[in-house]
């Protein structure tokens, strides 16, 4: 039995209609792309997210009755994310040397994929994983900045338009995604500053499974995440052997 950390910073992106303050970087300033296109657009955002040290990121979802609220701090080695599904809740951390899993008793189990057994043996501890190992680089690569080359569409299939954001000169990217075995099919509608630096704003993702709206703020924050004490922690080999 393995963890499956259920990765989505495509983002149900990991996607939200709130207001967006970026607390570091300016994004009312000249223009970040000349003459912009899907493929100038794309390759601008691309450009910027790869010099980005952090950002908070903020997830509200609904799959059918169930609503569902991701938060996520991701820096340059450290980061958080805490997920809050009705009475499931799971919280994760990521540090240079650690990462550590705790959550309630369902989170854990319908969340994250333990087992009961699994489950009874963590309790109210964190599952503690090493740097170097399986389950340690799982976390480590979804919630460091890292992530973010991924979270781009390819510019094929991929419509551009000039506004739609706060600022009616904000760019907007939209494609469809085909339904497949597993998944419903869903549209994505991706928004992203037209100011200093090309940097996404907001994404809504709509489908008939359900949907949910992504806010990135604060670029560049400084991601700073402290350990539980090891006697508040169990090693992941002693929870899954």
């Amino acid at each position: 039995m393995s963890f499956s950390p259920r990765r989505r910073l495509q983002l149900v992106s990991v996607a939200l209609g709130v207001t967006l303050v970026f607390a570091v970087t300016p994004i009312n300033a000249q223009a970040s792309v000349k003459n912009p296109t899907t493929t100038s657009v794309l390759k601008a955002t691309q450009k910027a997210l790869s010099k980005v040290s952090g950002v908070h990121i903020h997830v509200t979802s609904k799959s059918g009755t169930q609503n569902s609220i991701v938060v996520v701090d991701i820096g340059a080695t450290y980061g958080q994310e805490t997920i809050s599904s009705g009475a499931n809740t799971v919280k994760i951390i990521v540090t240079p040397t650690d990462a550590y899993l705790r959550g309630s008793a369902t989170g854990l189990t319908q969340i994250m994929g333990l087992t009961a057994a699994e489950q009874k043996k963590v309790g109210k501890l964190s599952v503690v994983m090493k740097a170097g190992t399986t389950p340690y680089q799982s976390f480590q690569t979804n919630l460091t900045t890292a992530v973010l080359a991924g979270i781009l569409p390819a510019a094929k299939g991929t419509k551009f338009k000039v506004g739609g954001g706060k600022k009616s000169n904000d760019y907007q990217l939209s494609w469809k995604t085909a339904a497949t075995s597993t998944a419903a099919a869903t549209k994505d509608v991706l928004t992203i500053s037209s100011g200093s630096k090309a940097l996404p704003l907001k994404e809504v993702i709509t489908g008939t499974g359900g949907g949910g709206t992504t806010t990135f703020s604060k670029w560049n924050e400084k991601v700073v995440e402290h350990a539980p004490a090891a006697k508040n922690t169990i090693p992941y080999t002693k929870v899954i052997g």
